[in-house]
């Protein structure tokens, strides 16, 4: 009977302590606030390339329209 009592009090000690830990405010250590900073420039980054490539596309088009009409003055 006193090992189950024993069983009893450390099963509802280490409930209580797990249940303590598990509601703590975990705070952001350097590791955390470095990763936040590189997800941010990583979709800063991505943004400026869609920028980027929609413009480049936008001049391959451009490009593409003058090398069709030079193609048809040619052929004139």
């Amino acid at each position: 009977m006193n090992t189950k009592k024993t069983l009893m009090a450390v099963l509802a000690v280490s409930a209580l302590a797990f249940g303590l830990a598990a509601c703590q405010k975990k705070e952001e250590g350097p590791a955390e606030r470095a990763g936040k900073k590189i997800d941010e420039a990583t979709a800063t980054a991505a943004e400026k390339v869609e920028e980027v490539t929609a413009k480049v596309g936008e001049k391959m088009q451009e490009a593409g329209k003058e090398i069709q009409k030079a193609a048809d003055d040619a052929k004139k």
